[in-house]
């Protein structure tokens, strides 16, 4: 019952026109009179933003806010891949040979999320990655290795919270909500980064348009708290023993190493 409520409460709310409205009210200057509630709440770090709070012009403009110069520190090593995002480690696991991740006790669809054979069998077998933004955190999304971008695509209409009722009730929002897909290869790994979009608001802004990356440039950002998801190919990357489930992470920090030798497919 609870299961069917829930999904019956996002199916009557998350539609074109309440998506619209909330998007054009944050966007909007009456949304700034919710600009220091919204600070309080969520606890905002305004030490680290590059605008004082009373700069901003909007309730998406805080959303979208930009951080000091060097409040973030890219590490160097030249196989390191960071975290694209400020965010918390929802899940770690393997891509099974059935083409799913399992998150929660459910079952996903790396097929259906990717939505493109050529791609999906890069990562069979191989690591996944769900960092999970809250409201709270900085909403800007960087690149986790230097590369060259690939491939960029998208998929999707609708979208369930990904926080943990969503992932717990939703109808599968990691492989079925609006998601903006990028491709990067890095000498012989290729790494897929997986945007999703939250409820409401499924606007994932692209602000990198060049073919190639440097590691923690920045390349996307969300307009409200969602999810990106990291795919690595088999054999292609080493977990760094220090991550693990649950806990906080920020932009810049070493998720794992990508595996230098070449790798047969």
């Amino acid at each position: 019952m609870r299961k069917w409520l829930y999904r019956f409460f996002i199916e009557l709310t998350n539609h074109r026109l309440s998506s619209a409205i909330l998007k054009k009210f944050s966007q909007s200057r009456v949304s700034a009179i919710l600009i220091p509630s919204y600070a309080k709440i969520y606890k905002i770090n305004q030490a680290e933003m590059e605008k004082n709070l009373t700069d901003f012009a909007t309730l998406h403009d805080l959303f979208v806010r930009q951080l000091n110069k060097n409040s973030r520190q890219i590490d160097q090593q030249e196989n390191s891949v960071i975290s694209p995002v400020d965010g918390v480690i929802e899940e770690i696991g393997m891509i099974t040979l059935n083409k799913e991740m399992i998150v929660k006790n459910k079952h996903y669809s790396i097929q259906e999320m990717l939505g493109d054979e050529e791609s999906l069998a890069k990562y069979v077998g191989g690591t996944f990655f769900i960092l999970y933004l809250s409201p709270s955190h900085y909403h800007r999304i960087h690149s986790p290795i230097s590369g060259i971008i690939t491939k960029q695509w998208e998929l999707g209409r609708k979208s369930y919270p990904v926080n943990r009722l969503g992932l717990k009730y939703g109808r599968e929002p990691l492989s079925k909500n609006f998601r903006k897909i990028t491709e990067i290869r890095a000498v012989d790994s290729f790494v897929g980064v997986v945007k999703v979009g939250a409820m409401f608001i499924n606007s994932i802004e692209t602000t990198h348009t060049s073919d190639s990356v440097k590691k923690g440039e920045e390349i996307a950002y969300f307009s409200f708290g969602s999810t990106v998801i990291l795919l690595f190919e088999k054999d292609g990357f080493t977990i760094n023993p220090e991550i693990k489930p649950a806990t906080n992470i920020k932009v810049g920090e070493v998720l794992g190493k990508l595996k230098q030798e070449k790798k047969s497919h």
